[in-house]
């Protein structure tokens, strides 16, 4: 038996024996879904394989790319979701040991929940951020994973709420900005768009690689890859944030900068265009 907050019964795999619960050990994927059709499915699903080699689970032979689309449509036609909705593909250790574990088995969970709309939409309220100064994101390959370990993202979150911001941007061990709470950062300044490299502890985010590939059909954008101070943030024409799920966040203010939001604006046109 165990004691689930004041209530005994009888233990579920779900929490006491998973590993992703216990430890953090699992990655996931939050993937966008129109009239059945997961969004840039192949981006996600090879990310996904790429992340569990690094985390040296094993692959199922039947982990292929049609078998878990497969298993999304069914969850999604178990909760007659036909539209638009949101789907978590959580993969996870499966139980045995404690910090080691003694095994590299793997199981996996789905959950999915209706999204309002199918098309991306440019949010024109008020976003404002603050930086995030607590804790710092480390600059090597782990962050660059979607594991269930996002502690910092968690408090930067409680951080935002309770001084009045929208968000904030999350820094590494140099001082510099490496993405949001749930999202990748863009910064346009001139007609330079810029954004950090993985090197610098940022997410491979699968937005973040489909803004990097339409960016340059804007006439006269420049888009590069480099690193992103405190400082440049004042100088900036644009700041926005990119996810799958909302496409892109416009920030409308940083301490006393404010900013507009014309290529953002241009980009959300581009990825509605594709998604035909």
């Amino acid at each position: 038996m165990i004691n689930w907050n004041g209530t005994l019964q009888e233990p579920t795999e779900a929490l006491v024996h998973n590993r992703g619960f216990l430890y953090g050990d699992a990655v996931f994927e939050t993937l966008k879904v129109v009239d059945g059709k997961i969004l840039y499915w192949e981006d996600h699903y090879f990310r996904l394989m790429a992340s569990m080699r690094l985390l040296r689970m094993v692959i199922p032979m039947s982990f292929t790319l049609e078998f878990l689309e497969q298993e999304v449509v069914h969850v999604l036609e178990a909760n007659n979701l036909k539209s638009s909705a949101r789907v978590r593909l959580t993969v996870y250790r499966e139980d045995g040991g404690y910090y080691t574990p003694q095994t590299r088995n793997v199981g996996y969970l789905l959950s999915a929940t209706a999204l309002a709309s199918q098309a991306y939409e440019l949010a024109t309220a008020p976003y404002e951020v603050e930086l995030y100064k607590d804790f710092y994101l480390p600059k090597h390959l782990l962050s660059t994973l979607k594991t269930t370990n996002k502690m910092i993202s968690v408090l930067a979150g409680i951080y935002a709420s309770e001084n009045g911001y929208q968000s904030c941007l999350l820094l590494n061990e140099s001082k510099n900005i490496v993405e949001g709470i749930s999202g990748n950062v863009f910064m346009l300044s001139g007609n330079r768009l810029v954004t950090p490299p993985v090197t610098e502890g940022c997410l491979q985010g699968i937005m973040r690689k489909q803004i990097l590939k339409l960016a340059p059909k804007i006439e006269h954008l420049e888009v590069v890859e480099q690193e992103i101070s405190p400082f440049d943030l004042q100088k900036a024409d644009e700041l926005f944030l990119t996810n799958v799920i909302v496409g892109i966040q416009p920030i409308t203010q940083y301490r006393k900068k404010s900013y507009s939001h014309t290529v953002a604006a241009q980009l959300v046109a581009l990825l509605n265009a594709n998604l035909v």
